[in-house]
């Protein structure tokens, strides 16, 4: 479910009446997803979300006037979560670069699609709003109205999503409303490092490094060039 058992609100936004129903379809089959519009362009999804909010965006790329990337780019500072679903593989990079939640290639199952909507959920059901640095062992987030301790020694990585930074544990996924600038002026710069505009990572968990990244918990994240040479000698790597 979503957060405090509430409906994941989401709008429906692609030129295709075909693929608009699709996915209208695949929708109506999870209790707790609402979609409140289904538009046919991105300006008509624009003009909705400027006095509607919803969680969820299921966003085309393709279409005419203006596309679902840069749709997204004109909605920067809102916090809605988009999922895109196209038929083209070639916008992944650009797109994941955006910190979308996920990037459907049409055609896609019902599991995919599940799939997706699951990871939505997720980041939804983890947002939180505060993060507070309480001393080098412990950060304090608040989650609603609760505040939670978060051990420094279980954050594998943190992780930019638009408006919000994900913290990576073993078993849990925060997600903070703030920019990873600030969490990386709060980390401790002994134990964490900058290796991507989107990454901070814990070099105590990092596992293994490779050409263009590292593994942290079987996770490959990649290395900017611009990070490299700081890592290596922070890692003093020989």
């Amino acid at each position: 479910m979503a957060p405090n058992g509430q409906k994941i609100t989401c709008i429906i936004v692609d030129d295709n009446p075909i693929a608009r129903e699709s996915l209208m379809m695949l929708a109506q089959q999870i209790d707790d997803l609402e979609v409140l519009n289904d538009c046919e362009n991105a300006f008509e999804a624009y003009n909705y979300l400027q006095n509607n909010e919803v969680d969820l965006i299921l966003l085309d790329i393709e279409m005419p006037e203006m596309t679902g990337i840069e749709l997204t780019r004109n909605l920067n500072g809102k916090k809605n979560l988009i999922i895109f679903t196209t038929s083209n593989k070639d916008y992944a990079i650009e797109a994941f670069d955006l910190n979308v939640a996920d990037y459907l290639v049409k055609p896609f199952s019902s599991q995919r699609f599940l799939q997706a909507i699951d990871k939505a959920r997720d980041i939804l059901c983890s947002k939180t709003e505060e993060v507070e640095l309480a001393n080098d062992e412990f950060i304090f987030v608040r989650d609603g109205n609760i505040v939670r301790r978060l051990r420094i020694d279980d954050i594998l990585y943190a992780e930019a999503m638009g408006d919000y930074v994900k913290f990576h544990t073993s078993d849990k996924l925060f997600a903070i409303h703030t920019r990873l600038k600030s969490v990386e002026e709060r980390l401790p710069k002994n134990k964490f490092i900058r290796i991507h505009r989107s990454y901070i990572v814990s070099l105590q968990h990092i596992s293994t490094l490779q050409e263009g990244g590292m593994v942290i918990n079987g996770c490959f994240l990649p290395i900017a060039d611009s990070y490299r040479k700081n890592l290596y000698r922070m890692m003093n790597i020989i």
